[in-house]
């Protein structure tokens, strides 16, 4: 076949690749190149080798199905840099022992005042690690943009540091993975040195360490290990160390060691930044409106924001209509309704009663004891936020309460709210709950 007609096929697959994964779809898809397609292999050349691991992670199904629906044919996809594929003994594409998501840097991180001391607390570790708040401890709810900074700190540490730092890099739950299966090998002494002579540990989501009494041990030698030689230690959660379930205090004394930052629900305007740059790493071009459209009718979390994106994105593929008002407001009519239709003060209730192990009688009592009066207050300022329902009939789901009492809760909750994180980290987590159908 000639050439140019295997980068015209090429180019489909490509597009094909995009309509069929537009979750995953990047600006830099746009720098890929075809490497060779001969014999039923289709090899694609990526900037850089962080594009290498994020397409072998999220998109080679993609791109095998574009190929197969291109060409008709059975088609193998591998990725590379430069035409050569990293393989181990076995003939397989190895994984990079620094795993960085190529969207995940500083310049793509939208900073507002939900995040500023968080961002440049990352910033200032990344130019100085070991010697400026070590700890790090990063803490907010999902989806707020934790995982970003953490990748962010590490792709600034690996770029400044020519001699090649040692980055441990992963989640929680993957150190008490690995540890585990260090003790069925009878390598824990292996699983230590590769730990604990890392010039930067980076543990994302934390809290997964509660409950687990022999990795808590691990983890708090680990930790001492690190401190003590000078070497940088990152952690992120969905609480701060001391609210942390079952989290040992030794741990939650070292963990406030250094800095604590929060992040919160981004602002509006924050909202608009960075559906405007998350558009811009898919290289969409969106107006003013359409941003601040969604901007507006997405409050929750990043990840929702993207996804609102990728359903509008979605939605002009197959339709092949450019990205406009009009377009987006279609594209999320049934999601945004649907998101409303499905929220009610029976779910709220459910959720909170479960939360705080009370009865609906009891809420619905004229019980004032502190176990009772605070979650049936909670559920008033929930519906309040969460519903269109009025004050009448919030109280009237909740024993037949006046509106004067509804309002009362609403306003004590928020002062709560104001000035305690506990509360304020609860009633996020709690919302997050109703709004995603989630009761435990």
């Amino acid at each position: 076949m000639a050439t140019g007609g295997v980068e015209r096929i090429f180019t489909d697959i490509l597009d094909r690749a995009k309509a069929l994964d537009p979750v995953n779809t990047r600006k830099w898809f746009d720098n890929l190149r075809l490497l060779d397609f001969t014999g039923g292999s289709l090899e694609i050349g990526c900037p850089d080798e962080s594009c290498v691991y994020f397409l072998n992670k999220n998109c080679r199904g993609s791109f095998t199905r574009a190929s197969q629906q291109i060409t008709g044919h059975l088609v193998t996809v591998q990725f590379s840099v430069d035409g050569h594929i990293k393989r181990d003994s076995d003939g397989r594409s190895q994984e990079y022992e620094l795993s960085l998501h190529p969207d995940y840097t500083f310049e793509n991180f939208v900073v507002g005042p939900s995040n500023r001391l968080a961002h440049a607390s990352c910033v200032a570790v990344s130019q100085s690690p070991g010697s400026t708040y070590n700890p790090l401890f990063i803490y907010g709810n999902s989806g707020l943009g934790k995982t970003h900074l953490l990748h962010a700190v590490c792709c600034e540490m690996k770029s400044r540091c020519a001699g090649g730092a040692v980055i441990q890099l992963l989640s929680c739950e993957d150190f008490i993975n690995r540890f585990i299966r260090a003790i069925e090998v009878g390598d824990v002494l292996g699983f230590q040195s590769q730990f604990r002579s890392a010039d930067a540990l980076v543990i994302d989501d934390v809290q997964f360490l509660r409950e687990r009494e022999q990795s808590q041990e691990e983890f708090f030698h680990t930790f001492n290990a690190l401190y003590n030689n000078g070497r940088q230690i990152i952690l992120s959660a969905d609480s701060p160390p001391s609210e942390i379930p079952s989290l040992e205090e030794r741990l939650i004394s070292r963990f406030n060691w250094g800095l604590v930052a929060r992040i919160d629900p981004p602002s509006y305007e924050t909202r608009v930044a960075i559906v405007q740059k998350k558009a811009h790493l898919r290289g969409l071009s969106i107006n003013d409106d359409v941003a601040e459209y969604i901007a507006r009718k997405v409050h929750a979390n990043i990840r929702e924001l993207e996804g609102a994106l990728t359903t509008i994105y979605a939605v002009a593929m197959t339709s092949g209509n450019e990205i406009n008002l009009e377009l987006a407001r279609v594209a999320l009519e049934d999601q945004l309704e649907s998101a409303n239709r499905h929220i009610s003060i029976t779910d709220i209730i459910d959720v909170v009663t479960r939360h705080y192990n009370v009865r609906l009688a009891d809420l619905q009592s004229k019980k004032r004891s502190k176990s009772i009066a605070e979650p049936r207050q909670i559920c008033m300022y929930l519906a309040r936020n969460l519903t269109k329902h009025s004050l009448e009939e919030i109280g009237g789901h909740l024993g037949g309460r006046d509106h004067t009492t509804v309002m009362h809760a609403c306003s004590k909750i928020g002062r709560v709210r104001t000035g305690d994180a506990a509360m304020h980290a609860t009633l996020d987590e709690l919302a997050r709950r109703v709004t995603q159908g989630t009761r435990g």
